[in-house]
């Protein structure tokens, strides 16, 4: 009986390491992933530059695994043609989804010029499933301009859901360009899947000259 309780009392102790290990917040996963992001960006600039392929690559691998892929482009998509859409429908749009939002992000930040990036301190009580992470980027005249990520937990990790910077809600954009494609296009959902790329590449423009 005491050979059992000493073994067990062993157990527990090689274990308590493990179990101070807590799961990453929603704030520490958004400050290390932007700081790994930042830090790499900085070692590469000029490379990504001149090869922007590189650099949608070098995102995918930084920013994939902490993005809810299934979820935005669900959201993007709406229930109204979410259910219209089949699972290998559903599965292509995810995919150019993904990468039309690395070339989204990626262009923004190839314009990244040292300026002060930082994650602000969560404030009052924390919903345990979704939470917003807000930051501020001060460009080089002194200029702030808020940033804020909507952040959901699953199966115990925190993932990127939506990103609203200096007013603009990056979810709303895309489902609005959505709708108008749909539009546009006659509700060909497989047309609007396949230059969904071009229409991101337009929601960018228009943004940028207003």
């Amino acid at each position: 009986m005491l050979k059992t309780l000493r073994t067990t009392f062993f157990i527990l102790l090689t274990a308590l390491p493990v179990l101070a290990v807590a799961a990453p917040t929603a704030h520490e996963v958004v400050q290390q992933t932007t700081s790994t992001l930042l830090d790499d960006l900085k070692a590469n600039k000029e490379q990504y530059r001149n090869d922007p392929s590189a650099f949608y690559s070098a995102l995918n691998n930084i920013l994939g695994p902490v993005v809810d892929v299934e979820g935005i482009s669900r959201g993007v998509m709406t229930v109204r043609y979410s259910r219209q859409a089949s699972p290998e429908q559903m599965q292509r749009f995810q995919e150019n989804f993904k990468r039309s939002l690395m070339q989204f992000y990626g262009n923004a930040l190839l314009e990244y010029n040292n300026q002060d990036i930082r994650v602000l301190p969560a404030s009052g009580k924390q919903d345990p499933k979704r939470t917003a992470v807000n930051m501020e980027i001060k460009d080089g005249k002194g200029t702030i301009y808020p940033l804020s990520y909507t952040m959901v937990s699953q199966e115990g990790s925190w993932k990127l859901r939506n990103v609203v910077i200096n007013g603009i809600n990056v979810g709303k954009l895309f489902r609005d360009q959505f709708s108008q494609s749909m539009q546009n296009n006659g509700n060909d959902l497989d047309k609007v899947i396949d230059t969904w790329a071009n229409t991101v590449a337009r929601a960018r423009q228009a943004k940028g000259e207003s």
